[in-house]
C-alpha cells in the first residue's frame, strides 16, 4: 500500500514542533524564528506535504467571523489601465457578476481588487491575498498585455477571462470570436446582405490574435456570392478614415465595435437599417440600439468561477504545465439596424 500522504500532524512530529507552529511556517508568518521556518520548509519538500489552500481558508474566515457560516474567498482582480476602452466598463461588471453569481451557489464569495494604475501594486495584492488566505484568483480581461508574475504563484490558482495570458500563462476562458463572427456573417448573408465591410481598432484584434480578421477573409474566401472588402483596420478608427472607407467601398452592412458607425454610414447618405445594415461586435459596449453580439460575459465570469474552484478542490495550486483555454461562442442579438429578411441562420 502506498504511504499516507503527510500532514500537519506528521511534520510536527517529526520535528518536534506544535502544529501551530509548522503551520505558521509553511504559510510565512513573521512568527516564527526565520530558521525554523526553513527546517519545516525543507522538511515538508523532502515529505513531498502539498497544503490545501481550502483549508487555509477556511480557517482565515474562521478566525475573521468568528464562527459564522463559511464562505470560500476568490479574488477578482482587474487592472487599472489609462489606455483602456471607457466602454470596457460595462463587460467588466458583467464579468464580476457571472462569476459572484456562481461562486454564491457553489458556497463561495468574489472580492474585488484593483491592479495597476491608481490600484494596489502587484507584490501589495500578494501580500493582501495571502494574509487573508484568499488563493483562488479571476484575472478581468486587460487592454494590454498583463504581468502577474511577481505573484507568488506556489500559493494560487488563477482563471484569466480573456483569450491569452503569457506573464504567467494561466487557463483562460473566453469568448469564441471566430466561430462568433462565421456565424454572424452566415446569418446577415441569409438576411440578403451580400457586401459585408468590417472596422476595427487594430489593437482589438491583435490582442485576440488576429481572430476577428481571420474570421472575416475566410468566410469571404470561402463564399463565391459574397464580394470580397478590405476590411478598415487602423490604430484608431476616426470619422474620416470611416467616411472614406465607406464611400470606396460600399458596403451594405457594416460590423464592428464602436455604433457611432451608423451616424457615419447616414452621413454619405446610407439609411439604417433600409438601405445598409450595422452589427455591434460586443453589444455591451453599445452605445445606440443595435443588432449584434452578446459575448455572454456572466456566463464567462460563471464558467471561469467554476472552473478556478475546481482547481482548489483539486489542491492545483502554481503555473499549469499545460494552460488551456475554454471558448464559449458568443449570442446573436436582434436588434433595429438590420432589415427584415429570410429566416435565420441557427
Amino acid at each position: 500500500m502506498p504511504a499516507p500522504a503527510p500532514t500537519l500532524r506528521s511534520l510536527a512530529k517529526v520535528l518536534g514542533l506544535s502544529r501551530t507552529t509548522v503551520s505558521d511556517a509553511l504559510r510565512g508568518s513573521p512568527r516564527v524564528d526565520p530558521n525554523t521556518a526553513l527546517r519545516v520548509k525543507k522538511a515538508a519538500r523532502e515529505a513531498g506535504y502539498r497544503r490545501n489552500p481550502l483549508a487555509g481558508a477556511l480557517m482565515s474566515e474562521l478566525r475573521r467571523s468568528r464562527g459564522t457560516t463559511f464562505r470560500g474567498v476568490l479574488a477578482a482582480i482587474d487592472f487599472n489601465e489609462p489606455t483602456r476602452p471607457d466602454d470596457a466598463a460595462r463587460y467588466h461588471r458583467e464579468l464580476v457578476i457571472g462569476a459572484e453569481t456562481r461562486a454564491t451557489e457553489l458556497g463561495f464569495k468574489v472580492e474585488k481588487f484593483s491592479v495597476g494604475h491608481a490600484g494596489v501594486s502587484v507584490q501589495r495584492l500578494d501580500s493582501i491575498l495571502q494574509s487573508r488566505g484568499i488563493h483562488g484568483v479571476i484575472l478581468l480581461p486587460a487592454w494590454d498585455e498583463p504581468d502577474l508574475s511577481n505573484l507568488d504563484w506556489t500559493q494560487f490558482a488563477g482563471i484569466y477571462t480573456d483569450y491569452i495570458i503569457e506573464r504567467p500563462a494561466l487557463h483562460s476562458v473566453c469568448p469564441d470570436h471566430y466561430r462568433s463572427l462565421l456565424a454572424a456573417l452566415q446569418r446577415l448573408a441569409a438576411l440578403g446582405y451580400s457586401q459585408p465591410g468590417l472596422f476595427l481598432q487594430r489593437h482589438q484584434d491583435e490582442r485576440l490574435q488576429y481572430r476577428w480578421g481571420a474570421a472575416f477573409r475566410a468566410f469571404q474566401d470561402s463564399h463565391s456570392d459574397i464580394r470580397s472588402l478590405p476590411p478598415l483596420i487602423a490604430d484608431t478608427v476616426t470619422r474620416e478614415d470611416f467616411v472614406k472607407w465607406f464611400r470606396k467601398y460600399k458596403p451594405d452592412v457594416v460590423l464592428g465595435h464602436n455604433a457611432n458607425a451608423i451616424e457615419w454610414m447616414e452621413s454619405c447618405g446610407a439609411q439604417v437599417p433600409a438601405t445598409h445594415g450595422f452589427v455591434c461586435l460586443n453589444v455591451h459596449m453599445k452605445s445606440r440600439p443595435c443588432a449584434g453580439l452578446d459575448l455572454q460575459p456572466r456566463t464567462l465570469g460563471a464558467r471561469g468561477t467554476e472552473l478556478l474552484i475546481a482547481q482548489l478542490q483539486r489542491n492545483e495550486t502554481g503555473i499549469p504545465e499545460w494552460p488551456s483555454t475554454t471558448t464559449i461562442p458568443a449570442r446573436w442579438i436582434d436588434g433595429p439596424t438590420l432589415r427584415a429578411g429570410a429566416a435565420a441562420v441557427a
